[in-house]
């Protein structure tokens, strides 16, 4: 093998039973996995990276699978992580092949990412959030007895009815601690009205109440409970915007751009006093593995994917519960 090769797929995995948002619902995951293969010392290695093409950001499987495939002529002249980041911007694309690059590295050099990443100790397990999608107060309910085991629950919120629907899973699950997600469903004076009564229910996150568009109106702005940004981060560029207005960034890996991105806007939000979580979309082990070592220290975690999922890729990250190990050297890192 002369040049290094770059493969491109499209998997879809099975979710069990239905995820629901505020934008909507869906029983499938649609991965995209990118695997770059080069000659090593002693044969061929392949490095692989996922990303979850995401529609309120304008991607598609298609569009992404097109992105990297421009890709492919840069990769066999041994396109560097350093380069694609000018190459291609924060998104799905960008991650999925970034996230494949390290893999590469660190098989190429016998060498694990986190001491390429310049990380002074190897990752340790780390406690994951537990998803419940919005639905019904009841089924909320439902859903919350039987996840009552999980330390720290994250609720998907959507406007009317959400007290009823936190007052319905805070009685039972009493011991969870809870996260709302309100996936910029809500209006000013529904933040207005909703924040002290769910602080009073013991709700220690309020994540993106209002559009991304509209961050303004949280400037200055007194929440009994934090407020966290996730569809309002992406890259670098979007931390200037959050400074006054959140108190936590939800940094996610397809919305970065990959691992590279992602470690650089976590210092800079610690840096700038504002707390990290590191979320995923509904994905697989092999979007996890680099989010894992950049849960490390983290905040709050969201790496739950795989849980939500009927059926996980082989090999996976082992979840004891809602602690997820290491992810093995034979998956990613």
């Amino acid at each position: 093998m002369r040049h290094p090769v770059l493969v491109i797929r499209a998997e879809t995995f099975p979710i069990r039973g239905t995820f629901r948002i505020s934008r909507g619902a869906k029983t499938e995951a649609q991965v995209v996995v990118a695997e770059v293969t080069a000659e090593g010392p002693r044969g061929p290695v392949t490095g692989r990276g996922e990303c979850v093409p995401y529609a309120r950001y304008g991607e598609t499987v298609a569009g992404v699978m097109a992105a990297l495939d421009a890709q492919g002529a840069a990769v066999a002249a041994g396109l560097t992580r350093a380069e694609l980041q000018t190459r291609l911007p924060p998104g799905a694309a960008r991650n999925a092949l970034d996230c494949a690059l390290w893999d590469l590295e660190a098989k190429l050099a016998g060498t694990p990412v986190w001491r390429l990443a310049g990380l002074t100790a190897a990752p340790g397990p780390v406690s994951t959030a537990f998803t419940l999608s919005v639905d019904t107060p009841e089924n909320m309910g439902r859903a919350a007895a039987a996840a009552r085991h999980c330390p720290l629950l994250k609720l998907k919120l959507t406007g009317e009815g959400d007290l009823e629907r936190v007052a319905a899973v805070r009685e039972n699950a009493p011991l969870s601690r809870l996260m709302v997600d309100a996936n910029e469903g809500w209006s000013l004076d529904q933040l207005d009205h909703y924040a002290p009564r769910l602080a009073a229910l013991g709700v220690e996150l309020l994540e993106q109440p209002l559009s991304a568009g509209r961050d303004a109106e949280l400037t200055d702005y007194r929440c009994p409970i934090p407020l966290g940004a996730d569809e309002s981060v992406h890259g670098l560029d979007s931390l200037e915007a959050l400074v006054g207005r959140y108190q936590v960034a939800n940094i996610k890996l397809d919305k970065t751009g990959g691992l590279t991105e992602a470690l650089a806007l976590k210092a800079a939000c610690e840096a700038a006093g504002l707390r990290v979580m590191v979320g995923c979309m509904v994905a697989t082990s092999l979007s996890m593995a680099p989010a894992h070592l950049l849960a490390q220290g983290a905040a709050f975690v969201d790496l739950d994917g795989p849980l939500l999922l009927a059926r996980d890729r082989t090999p996976g990250i082992f979840y004891d519960g809602t602690t997820a190990a290491p992810p093995p050297p034979d998956l990613w890192g």
